[in-house]
């Protein structure tokens, strides 16, 4: 869910051992990205909102053991499939933050709002916090609690990769929506500038919607994050 950015195709990317394909889902066309490690060829999901054929064919296309979920947070678009494929597949769901189970117990009722397929609520097998590590096959991710679009949202970063899977925490040119329940606008710009800009500016991140961009370039053109701003 996002401020209005433009949206953009995507090819698959690869950094070091991780690589990574993202792939527009759901009507708000939200970048849900298969991330894997190119050496065992375990993979992971990164919000699966919905159109799961797409993930799996892809996942099946590429040789890939897919063994986790991993989510950002909670909104329809971002978490509409996750109850379904974890029970299909067997899958552990990984992620966000627990403050964001309110909004997971709310996805049938997002589902009805929104028009999507309906969705299940669950429990994840184990919840994030700031400074956790995720790791697929021989790659790790380090976690950051980034609060403001909503209060459980994480963010997964790669160091080695110099790769960022934000979310709806930053977008190019634009950041998060804070007006849905328990968003808060200062708290969000809190989580970029403290959470984010450490990451160095040549860090490219995968925002939940939209093309992709660097953390340089929005500290130097966002209007909503610019330094100085």
């Amino acid at each position: 869910m996002v401020h209005g950015v433009i949206q953009a195709d995507f090819e698959c990317i690869q950094t070091l051992m991780l690589k990574y394909q993202t792939i527009p889902v759901t009507p708000f066309a939200q970048n849900c990205s298969v991330v894997w490690c190119d050496q065992t060829l375990q993979a992971a999901v990164i919000d699966p909102g919905g159109d799961l054929y797409q993930v799996e064919q892809f996942v099946a296309q590429q040789g890939l053991k897919l063994e986790q979920i991993w989510l950002t947070h909670a909104h329809i678009d971002h978490a509409g499939g996750t109850g379904e494929l974890a029970e299909r597949l067997g899958l552990p769901i990984i992620g966000p933050q627990e403050e964001d189970q309110f909004w997971i117990n709310a996805l049938p009722e997002q589902s009805r709002m929104f028009g999507f397929p309906q969705a299940k609520a669950f429990t994840p097998d184990r919840w994030l916090h700031d400074g956790d590590t995720v790791c697929i096959g021989q790659s790790e991710l380090q976690v950051r609690h980034c609060p403001g679009h909503t209060p459980g949202h994480v963010v997964f970063y790669s160091a080695q990769a110099k790769r960022a899977f934000v979310g709806d925490v930053l977008f190019a040119g634009s950041i998060g929506r804070t007006d849905f329940p328990r968003g808060d606008h200062a708290t969000l710009i809190a989580s970029i500038r403290q959470r984010l800009w450490p990451m160095g500016e040549d860090t490219v991140f995968i925002p939940g919607h939209g093309p992709e961009s660097t953390f340089g370039r929005e500290r130097r053109t966002n209007p909503y994050v610019a330094d100085g701003r």
